[in-house]
């Protein structure tokens, strides 16, 4: 298979420096879409040095900060006008393992959607407060009750999508972001009927304990969530 890996950045020079060997790696079929938003720390520019010199890698530039959710519809429309069969998501910041990216990729010949879960063997993060742990897990917990989406992990962002999941869930309605991005995605390739396999990761947050959650985060996944179960319910008669 042919795989494109999207990851975002901002201000992730040096974390995408070390990233990019560790994935490219993994074999010829991995090729690498950085969508970076405006980075004041040349991470855009530095990529394009890298794809000068590698055709393997590729970057698409956003004037700035426009969101996390955004990005990855960027990414993953770029990655749809190519002849990719598999596409991945993950963070530039090593908070997603590089290595676990060919166990993604093991179970996708499997399965349509696979997601690198850190709830299915209990809560395997690092480097989170309680108070944080407690509030992503129990919202997660909240998602499956609200949407019925049956997932241990809904708002994790370590994915692998079969090309013909994008195509089929109509990325241009998506207008969630953050946490509700993946949650609203998760909902509708479930919907459309794919399936799913969850796996175990461990989230090493890079961070050390400094939460990026917002309240605005927060209200907008709180919410998202009954949207998504009107919308299954009005869909259902």
């Amino acid at each position: 298979m042919k795989v494109m890996v999207v990851v975002p950045t901002y201000n992730e020079r040096e974390n995408i420096s070390n990233l990019v060997p560790k994935l490219l790696a993994h074999g010829e079929h991995i090729n690498l879409l950085v969508v970076d938003d405006g980075s004041p720390d040349g991470t855009g520019e530095y990529i394009d040095e890298l794809a000068a010199e590698n055709p393997r890698i590729r970057a698409l530039h956003r004037p700035s900060k426009m969101g996390l959710g955004s990005a990855y519809v960027a990414g993953f429309k770029h990655a749809l006008t190519t002849d990719v069969d598999r596409i991945v998501q993950m963070d530039a910041d090593f908070s997603h393992d590089p290595e676990e990216v060919p166990n993604l990729l093991r179970e996708s010949e499997k399965y349509d959607v696979v997601l690198g879960s850190r709830y299915i063997t209990g809560a395997n993060v690092v480097n989170w407060p309680l108070q944080r742990l407690f509030l992503s897990y129990f919202a997660n917990v909240y998602t499956h009750l609200i949407t019925g989406l049956p997932l241990r992990d809904s708002t994790g962002g370590f994915k692998c999508f079969r090309r013909e999941v994008l195509e089929a869930i109509d990325l241009d309605t998506i207008r969630s972001d953050g946490y509700s991005f993946q949650i609203e995605v998760n909902f509708r390739c479930w919907r459309k009927g794919f399936s799913i396999r969850e796996i175990p990761i461990v989230f090493v947050d890079r961070h050390s304990g400094t939460s990026k959650m917002s309240r605005r985060i927060v209200w907008e996944a709180t919410w998202l969530v009954w949207r998504l179960r009107l919308e299954r319910i009005l869909r259902r008669k």
